[in-house]
């Protein structure tokens, strides 16, 4: 809400060093003053950890994905994403192949594909993580749930967080199994 932003933005204001023409210092004395060691300002100064960062020690998210991505538009947007992450967390990004899929397959062979392509997801899915499946049939929440979500991970001392997306015809029963949550970004397919 709004006056739960003021209110807290005024607490910030509050726990902020004098400086400036409040302290009675000018122009780089009173910029120095407020500054981190890095040099932002206001960097340092009661500030709380990134949101990827749990008590001193950044969440490691893995992004499992099923086929390779080919379009150098993706790939650029795909680093350009990786750095700006890099400050909250360590991202890694893991392209397993994908099987081919016959045209008009049958659900038998369907299924068979979902596990080759499982067993080639559940050799990078370690025991402690908290594996996040991109479904369909996932629950659709919005980005303050879900960072909310995200927050409440690292406060259960959930430090590595794996999302997975399938292939085309979707996931194994296997990877569907150690899914500790399902999630869905629309009910398209993209």
């Amino acid at each position: 809400s709004l006056g739960g932003s003021r209110r807290i933005f005024a607490d910030y204001l509050r726990n902020q060093p004098e400086t400036g023409w409040k302290s009675g210092k000018k122009g780089q004395d009173a910029a120095k003053e407020n500054r981190s060691p890095g040099g932002r300002p206001g960097a340092g100064i009661d500030e709380e950890e990134p949101a990827g960062k749990i008590r001193g020690i950044y969440m490691k998210i893995t992004l499992i994905t099923v086929g390779k991505i080919k379009e150098k538009f993706y790939t650029a947007a795909i680093e350009e994403y990786s750095k700006r992450l890099s400050r909250y967390c360590k991202l890694e990004i893991i392209q397993v192949a994908d099987e081919k899929t016959p045209d008009a397959a049958s659900e038998v062979v369907e299924n068979q594909i979902r596990q080759k392509e499982g067993e080639r997801i559940l050799k990078y899915v370690k025991e402690d993580a908290y594996v996040i499946t991109l479904e369909i049939g996932g629950a659709m929440v919005d980005s303050v749930e879900f960072s909310k979500k995200i927050q409440q991970l690292g406060v259960q001392g959930k430090s590595h967080i794996i999302f997975i997306i399938g292939g085309s015809i979707g996931l194994g029963t296997e990877v569907l199994k150690r899914s500790d949550c399902a999630l869905s970004f629309s009910k398209m397919t993209f």
